[in-house]
């Protein structure tokens, strides 16, 4: 007989404060925040102080009109979502512009 342990780690949103408890396999997990808005942000391992937000893009849109990543409620533009830990280690999900072309036939 065979006893298999699954190990599993719990993961939170410092935001909403959803909680998902997954297999250790998984590295990271990502969920429709609705205190960002229903952008997609990242969740931290259960017991981690941590800091989620959304940075909105603060350049002038210009001709990337349209290619950028929205805020759905306010249809602003969002450069990016940061999550800031309390040892001081952080890190970021960049929404970078699409690039648009146009091919015409000769």
């Amino acid at each position: 007989m065979t006893v298999r342990i699954a190990a599993t780690r719990d993961w939170r949103c410092p935001n909403c404060g959803l909680t998902v408890r997954l297999p250790v396999s998984v590295p990271n997990r990502y969920h429709p925040c609705p205190r960002l808005r229903g952008l997609t942000a990242p969740l931290v391992p259960a017991g981690v102080r941590a800091r989620v937000y959304l940075v909105e893009r603060e350049d002038y849109e210009g001709a990337d009109h349209g290619r950028t990543q929205l805020d759905p409620e306010l249809r602003r533009p969002v450069m990016s979502i940061v999550t800031e830990r309390a040892d001081g280690s952080n890190d970021a999900i960049v929404f970078a512009p699409v690039v648009g072309v146009v091919a015409r036939g000769t």
